[in-house]
């Protein structure tokens, strides 16, 4: 019985958590955000230092500067580089590596064009790539929601060696990735900014994308630098220059915590059995392999 009320009151604050966030203006506070996070003077950049790790258990051994204080700024430090050796990107040619650290919200197949967001709520493939021409590719393919809690490591890496097609700017809402909003808020991730990402690969196109969220301060790639915020909040392709990275190569951050979203053709590839609700993954480590 206590057990039954517990959950039953864990659903109520869920609930509840995710409507006050439609009452929020979300891009103010992610751009309040910004600008919070990139304040250099040293007793302020250094007291959000010290409020975040009595907030969250941080493993500062694995950063390349392990003293958090000597960051410039928070968002230096929330962005931080890992230390060489940190991670062991899979080798394995037909390995596909876990492009963050993180915890899997969902993953499996894509259900002609729906995809699985939470127990009980799907969304649409064309919704959640704003209708590109290229969306119609996934269907029936694979997909991997991955959620960064604030504590990960928030840098973005390539799964496999690939070439860069297209860079998509998708305006929309800022709410919260976490569990219960995305139990509680229909689309979620279809509804939130995001920059989706296209390259050719030898297990044909995936997609990459990067979802927005609550007091996320922006979204950067390495070949644009900061895509959002955005100036002009209309979907934009985002020019760039011929690239090809390489499998385990940086591909961009989030200035603060959100959600990556893996997509592959149909037959492509082959999630490993442990890929579930649930899973804990670690940059680098194989997801799955080439079909």
């Amino acid at each position: 019985m206590n057990d039954a009320g517990g959950t039953s009151r864990g659903a109520i604050r869920g609930r509840l958590f995710a409507w006050f966030q439609y009452l929020l203006p979300q891009h103010g506070l992610s751009r309040l955000m910004l600008a919070a996070t990139r304040v250099r003077a040293a007793w302020f950049k250094n007291w959000c230092i010290r409020s975040f790790l009595t907030l969250y258990r941080v493993d500062m051994t694995e950063a390349a500067e392990t003293d958090p204080y000597r960051y410039g700024s928070f968002n230096e430090f929330f962005t931080r580089a890992l230390k060489d050796g940190a991670r062991r990107v899979a080798d394995d040619h037909a390995a596909i590596a876990s492009p963050v650290d993180g915890c899997i919200s969902e993953a499996g197949t894509i259900d002609r064009n729906r995809l699985l967001q939470a127990k009980g709520r799907d969304y649409g493939l064309a919704e959640l790539l704003a209708a590109q021409p290229w969306a119609s590719r996934f269907e029936g393919g694979s997909f991997a929601t991955i959620y960064l809690a604030p504590f990960n490591y928030h840098r973005v890496h390539m799964p496999l060696r690939g070439q860069l097609k297209e860079t998509v700017y998708v305006p929309g809402r800022l709410f919260s990735v976490n569990a219960a909003t995305a139990q509680h808020v229909p689309a979620l991730f279809a509804r939130n900014e995001r920059v989706l990402t296209l390259f050719d690969s030898d297990a044909g196109q995936f997609a990459l994308l990067l979802v927005g969220a609550l007091n996320v301060g922006s979204i950067a790639t390495v070949w644009a630098g900061d895509i959002t915020p955005a100036a002009r909040r209309v979907v934009s392709r985002i020019s760039s220059p011929p690239a090809t990275l390489e499998k385990g190569a940086e591909l961009g951050r989030f200035n603060m915590g959100s959600t990556v979203i893996l997509l592959f053709e149909p037959n492509r590839v082959r999630w490993h059995p442990f890929l579930h609700a649930g899973s804990v993954v670690r940059l680098g480590q194989s997801l799955g392999v080439i079909a």
